[in-house]
């Protein structure tokens, strides 16, 4: 595999440029006013604090019959589809895709709780469709940023344990440390506009994205690591994976450089407040202007209904405000679909 390359020399300059601001040891997003701005502690106090309207059902009956999970037939993936890109959710940002040979996951949780501990921690309300142990091969982890509902330390380590070095992981800037730390060496760390050579044949290009987010794992680590967006190039197909984010000038490059795409995975959950959340997380409103300004032929919804005190708006809201957005802007209910955890589909 090759290494990853400066900006602009596989794919000519990009203009704008659009790279993080790095300033004392911190990364900053490059766009000025509210984007370039953090949530205030007291905002991040009224967010924890603030009524939820989740309403999350506590009977599992109920849960299985408004978000089932799906007992997915893995064995599908022992070929890959001849045309279009295989799709599987397993929850939250995490997808298990599959198109032109290529195997791979974005953003892998398994765990119950999005901490530091299992013992305390926003916990899942609906389990994983699949084990670790049930994935199939898999060729690459994409890495979007380090919070603990993205950068799982007991899914990075039985990953690990499972594939070792046959796995390729790529993760933003200042992510790699923590990988080896874990054991983990087969990292590749890159910055926004970076394009990896991932095989040669058939040829596969992993690009590194922008996107408008954050990254925290410590009290005093604010920002010391990069975020990022994904994209995958196959032979005839690809794959746009936002990972966290915001929406923000960012995408509209992306789509002019990499687009179209073949399948994007974007976030639509995780939004309320929108005074404090529209920094950091789309709402389905937004998650189709990010579908739009990628190019996107198919997207699927991610990032929502999978854990506890993550967001104030109703559990199934995301994906009830998508269906009627769509609807009232006159597109095909097929352009941007949601999933059932487990589900497997072709676009």
């Amino acid at each position: 595999m090759a290494e990853a390359k400066p900006p602009g020399t596989e794919s000519g300059d990009v203009d704008p440029p659009l790279q993080p601001v790095f300033k004392d040891g911190k990364y900053f997003n490059p766009w000025g006013g509210l984007w370039h701005e953090e949530a205030t502690f007291r905002e991040r106090l009224k967010f924890f604090f603030g009524k939820s309207h989740a309403n999350v059902p506590r009977s599992e009956r109920e849960l299985d019959q408004t978000l089932p999970i799906v007992k997915p037939d893995l064995s599908v993936f022992a070929t890959s589809p001849e045309t279009g890109v295989r799709h599987m959710w397993v929850g939250h940002a995490t997808s298990l895709v599959q198109f032109d040979g290529l195997t791979l996951l974005t953003d892998p949780i398994f765990s119950d709780r999005k901490s530091p501990s299992q013992t305390i921690g926003p916990k899942r309300y609906r389990k994983p469709p699949c084990s670790i142990a049930d994935l199939p091969d898999i060729d690459c982890v994409l890495i979007s940023h380090n919070h603990y509902d993205h950068l799982d330390l007991g899914s990075v380590l039985a990953l690990h344990k499972r594939f070792g070095e046959n796995l390729y992981w790529y993760v933003p800037m200042g992510v790699k440390k923590w990988m080896s730390d874990c054991g983990v060496q087969n990292v590749v760390e890159c910055t926004w506009w970076q394009e990896v050579s991932h095989s040669m044949e058939p040829v596969f290009k992993v690009m590194c994205t922008p996107a408008q987010h954050w990254s925290k794992r410590t009290l005093t680590d604010d920002n010391k690591t990069l975020w990022c967006s994904w994209c995958v190039k196959g032979p005839k197909h690809s794959l746009f994976f936002a990972g966290d984010t915001g929406y923000c000038p960012a995408f509209k490059a992306i789509g002019k450089h990499y687009g179209p795409f073949t399948l994007a995975t974007i976030p639509i959950g995780a939004y309320m407040p929108r005074a404090t959340q529209s920094r950091v997380h789309l709402d389905p409103e937004d998650a189709i202007k990010v579908h739009k300004d990628v190019r996107s032929q198919t997207s699927i919804g991610i990032h929502w209904g999978t854990f506890h005190n993550i967001s104030k708006e109703f559990y199934l809201e995301p994906r009830e405000k998508l269906k009627e957005l769509l609807e009232e802007q006159g597109m095909s209910p097929a352009a941007f679909i949601t999933s059932k955890h487990g589900e497997i589909v072709i676009v």
